[in-house]
C-alpha cells in the first residue's frame, strides 16, 4: 500500500477505518487483475488498469461506501444511484460485519461488465 493511501486509512476513525480496511482487503482478494490507486484523494481499484470502484465516507454523516464506477450498467437492488450519473453506491454500516456475499456478487457482475466488452479494457 502506498503512503497516500495508508495515510487515507489512517486518519479515519473506528470503526470506519476498520470497515474500509476490510473492504480493501475483500476487493483485492476477489480478482488478480484489480489493483489499487488513489485518485480525487480517495482510495480506487482498477480493474486491468480501468477505473473500477473504490471508496468513500459521506461528508455530511462519515457513513462509509463502496461505489462501483459502471454502476449504471448494474441493477443490484443493494445499489443506490441517487443524483450520481454513472456510478451507483453501496452503503456500509462500520457497526456491522460487511455483507461478503452481496459484495462479492456486485464485485463479480460489475466484472462481467469489463470482460462482456461494454467497457473497453487493454
Amino acid at each position: 500500500m502506498s503512503d497516500r493511501l495508508e495515510q487515507f486509512y489512517g486518519k479515519q476513525d473506528d470503526p470506519v477505518r476498520t470497515c474500509l480496511l476490510n473492504m480493501r482487503e475483500l476487493i483485492l482478494a476477489h480478482d488478480p487483475h484489480i489493483t489499487e490507486a488513489l485518485k480525487y484523494g480517495m482510495p480506487f481499484f482498477l480493474y486491468r488498469k480501468k477505473m473500477f470502484c473504490y471508496l468513500w465516507t459521506r461528508k455530511e454523516s462519515g457513513q462509509p461506501y463502496f461505489g462501483v464506477v459502471e454502476g449504471q450498467r448494474l441493477f443490484h437492488p443493494a445499489l443506490i444511484q441517487e443524483d450520481r450519473v454513472r456510478m451507483k453506491i453501496f452503503l456500509l454500516d462500520p457497526a456491522k460485519q460487511i455483507p461478503v456475499r452481496t459484495i462479492t456478487t456486485i464485485l463479480q457482475e460489475a466484472i462481467t461488465i469489463y470482460t462482456s466488452g461494454q467497457v473497453r479494457i487493454r
